[in-house]
């Protein structure tokens, strides 16, 4: 299990005391990655956790901090968790089974639910169209009144509660296979923060490996937790700098220039609008 930490030591320690109240059956091995935190967020999982690898690094980003245990050969299953995130009674077990039942699964992830007891959208997922993309960031999508094609990138043909096969799940919760990683490859870590998980997710389905989404299992998320509920000005660049990349490798190649000019434009105007938001609240 990686748990990439970067700040945020009161949700990094619920975290790992949630995995400390839902033991599961099998052997595990939870690694936390620091990612170029203050010296308290090291010392206290040092001080608090002290059954949990501590590896550090410098502020490497997302992709290659998960990357230091992906590496590793000897676990027949890897679970990239976010240091926001709070694991319910039962949940590795219930995606463990899913796993278990159908070889065919790569990924499975978990139902996220906010600390409002909502239900955070991102964790099933399509994969966007410039329109579905337009749609959500605009708002547009986001309306459950919204047409279909409009609601595209939530996944909308599969229910909160409905089991089942999507594009992506969220990387806040991503149980992979270990054969299926060595098939499909690490992260990218072109992406410094975001994108990463949308990412991975595409080249499993490319070699084969289906992404499954499993409502049994419940992980508390509070979102942006960890990177910040509003995005710095370097987030802001990362964020849009990995739309870019993800639309370069996997669209542009069979889009018209003319269609790929006008999806550069649009992520260029989001980000400026985005940085101008983001000067107006400091």
């Amino acid at each position: 299990m990686a748990i990439v930490s970067h700040g945020a030591p009161g949700l990094l320690r619920g975290c790992l005391a949630s995995l400390e109240r839902s033991a599961d059956a099998r052997p595990r091995r939870v690694t936390v990655i620091d990612s170029g935190s203050p010296e308290e967020v090291p010392a206290m999982v040092e001080r608090e956790f002290p059954w949990v690898e501590l590896i550090r690094r410098e502020n490497v980003g997302f992709a290659a901090a998960n990357n230091v245990v992906l590496a590793r050969d000897d676990c027949e299953f890897v679970l990239l968790l976010n240091p926001d995130t709070e694991l319910r009674d039962g949940t590795v077990g219930s995606c463990l089974e899913r796993l278990d039942r159908d070889p065919g699964i790569g990924m499975v992830g978990c139902k996220l639910v906010l600390p409002d007891g909502g239900f955070d959208h991102a964790a099933k997922r399509s994969f966007p169209t410039p329109l579905s993309a337009l749609a959500h960031f605009t708002g547009v999508g986001r309306s459950e009144r919204a047409p279909r094609g409009l609601r595209q990138y939530r996944a909308p043909e599969l229910g909160e509660d409905e089991a089942g096969p999507v594009d992506a799940v969220n990387g806040a919760f991503m149980l992979v296979r270990e054969r299926a990683v060595r098939d499909v490859g690490p992260l990218d870590e072109g992406y410094w923060l975001y994108m990463e998980d949308l990412d991975w997710c595409y080249r499993f389905w490319q070699r084969g490996w289906s992404v499954f989404y499993e409502p049994a299992a419940v992980a508390l998320h509070v979102k942006g937790g960890s990177s910040g509920a509003r995005r710095g000005v370097r987030q802001e660049i990362a964020f849009h700098r990995g739309m870019g990349r993800f639309y370069r490798k996997f669209y542009a190649p069979v889009r018209s220039p003319l269609t790929t000019a006008a999806v550069y434009l649009g992520i260029g105007v989001k980000l400026l609008g985005s940085l101008i938001v983001t000067a107006f609240r400091r």
